[in-house]
């Protein structure tokens, strides 16, 4: 039995729907489909984006606490300079203060005979020379005279041999140092330096490591002594 053009028309129709049905299917499960390839896609990218950035900012990090720790470093270092210079600064202050003290020893002649004779006697036992200069500040003339007349004994009898010792009355030790000798052996190239300054030199020298540990107490630090 013949289709009239209605149902043709119908069929085409209902046809016609169920490929726009079909297709409206198809185009949902791809945007679907391409919704969900985005999301993942931008899922990827999200987490690869955190991860550089996390990285930067750990970087950074790193890098702001490595400068953290050499500025402190450095402030440390700064400091204890500083102190170790303030503690020069005392111990200088303190060995002026014994060089001004000096002068106080030259003004009890007694005392200081006494120890021009003992600084004398030792000057020849360095040298051990059969002729010796002496040089002093020209106010110390007479007790060096008498220093030299009382040394020239015990020299000879500790070491049983002559000396002959001239004292300098052409060149003297400046006015302004404390007091003292200098001793020279004949031909001028061996001193021994033994002005009241250059001995108190000598024991601070030998001294330090004592004196530093009264002042400021002991070095946790220091395995050795000086």
């Amino acid at each position: 039995m013949a289709l009239s053009d209605a149902d043709v028309q119908k069929q085409i129709k209902h046809m016609m729907a169920f490929i726009e049905q079909e297709a409206n299917e198809k185009a949902e499960e791809i945007d679907a489909k391409a919704e969900e390839e985005f999301n993942i896609e931008k899922g990827r990218l999200v987490q690869t984006q955190r991860l550089k950035i996390m990285e930067y900012y750990e970087k950074k990090e790193k890098q702001i606490e490595q400068q953290k720790k050499i500025q402190m470093s450095n402030l440390m270092n700064q400091a204890r300079l500083k102190v170790l210079k303030a503690r020069d600064d005392h111990i200088s202050e303190l060995l002026n203060e014994a060089r001004q003290r000096l002068s106080r020893v030259v003004k009890d002649t007694a005392r200081y005979q006494m120890l021009l004779d003992g600084l004398i006697l030792q000057g020849l036992f360095q040298l051990l020379e059969p002729r010796v200069l002496i040089r002093c500040r020209k106010q110390d003339f007479p007790l060096i005279s008498a220093s030299v007349q009382k040394s020239i004994p015990t020299y000879k009898a500790a070491t049983k041999q002559g000396v002959e010792v001239i004292i300098d009355q052409e060149n003297h030790l400046p006015p302004e140092i404390a007091g003292g000798v200098e001793l020279y052996n004949g031909d001028g190239k061996i001193k021994v330096s033994n002005t009241l300054e250059s001995r108190l030199d000598l024991i601070a020298q030998q001294m330090m490591p004592e004196i530093r540990v009264a002042l400021f107490g002991a070095n946790t630090n220091r395995k050795f002594m000086d």
